[in-house]
């Protein structure tokens, strides 16, 4: 194996990538999301279709407005999932006759009766996860506040002379 030329040196340290926050949230989040690739795959689902799904499941109908703010998804990337979900018949939209502005996504009768075959992907994911119930609470908890942070803030560099 050949060895590696030394790292060049800068005018400033860099932390190490595997000690950034950043870098153990991409790679928490990569490992979360293919936990769930063979438990979804064979219902024909996406995770973030399936969080769409879960979101239809919870609350019956929703506007397309109040889905994207939800899930924190974009028009971009709502519309294409949103539509590859009616064409498989799991759900409909519809223009909300009190407003024409806003669209309605409901599940349809296939789209609901998928809900009992995702019995046990909760629990499932869990188990693998493994962490106690304080724990995972608190973890839940924690990414949600820094998630908070993050949409409210900006990150500058700040200039220095």
């Amino acid at each position: 194996m050949p060895e590696r030329p030394p790292a060049p040196v800068g005018d400033f340290e860099l932390p190490a990538v595997d000690e950034q926050m950043c870098f153990a949230l991409y790679a928490a989040s990569r490992a979360v999301t293919n936990l769930y690739r063979p438990l979804l795959d064979p219902l024909g689902l996406t995770y973030p279709q399936y969080l769409v799904m879960m979101l239809l499941w919870e609350r019956g109908e929703c506007a397309v407005k109040e889905i994207g703010a939800v899930l924190q998804l974009d028009y971009g990337t709502l519309t294409p999932l949103l539509k590859r979900l009616e064409t498989n018949g799991l759900l409909r939209r519809d223009r909300d006759p009190a407003d024409e502005r806003s669209v309605l996504v409901t599940t349809t009768e296939e789209g609901a009766a998928l809900r009992a075959r995702t019995r046990g992907i909760p629990e499932a994911i869990g188990r693998v996860i493994d962490l106690p119930e304080e724990e995972f609470e608190a973890t839940r908890l924690a990414l949600r506040r820094l998630t908070s942070h993050v949409l409210a803030g900006e990150a500058r560099v700040s200039e220095e002379t």
